[in-house]
């Protein structure tokens, strides 16, 4: 009798761990590519290097690029401070959003005559963003800028 007590309440035991497992609620599917990107995009970027043409451009001592956005979202935002008066392919502020391949592409200014394709890649400290552009350009510059662009910020 006491055999039968004991397989009974094993019984019950594996019963209720069978039961408790089955209950856990789902964890969901989990952050997307772009809102894993975004987490490490999202912060303002000082430059380190600002390169036209492979050519060292020296008047972005002070350039900062701001990127924020809300996970969830399709479209965020970037602004720029310390934009030089005589080379900037930088708006002062506009949106942005992930490209065809979200861990290496972004479109600043989608939708919009000032639409960009960039190229990126980011780590916890530092992010290049690579461009080529040929817009004419926008008021207060006073210099070509178009080019291929690569900007290193950390």
């Amino acid at each position: 009798m006491k055999q039968i007590g004991k397989f009974a309440l094993l019984g019950v035991v594996f019963g209720i761990l069978l039961v408790s497992q089955g209950c856990k609620k789902s964890s969901g599917p989990g952050e997307t590519v772009e809102d894993i990107q975004l987490g490490k995009l999202s912060k303002t970027w000082n430059a380190t290097s600002v390169k036209l043409d492979n050519v060292d451009q020296t008047d972005y001592d002070n350039f900062a690029l701001t990127i924020s956005g809300t996970a969830g979202s399709t479209t965020f935002g970037y602004s720029a401070a310390g934009r030089p008066t005589t080379l900037s392919p930088w708006l002062s502020s506009g949106q942005w959003k992930f490209g065809a391949s979200p861990e290496t592409q972004i479109i600043r200014d989608p939708d919009t005559g000032d639409e960009l394709d960039m190229t990126y890649s980011v780590t916890d400290t530092q992010l290049q963003i690579t461009f080529t552009f040929t817009g004419d350009g926008y008021p207060g510059r006073v210099s070509n800028v178009k080019g291929q662009w690569v900007f290193t910020f950390e």
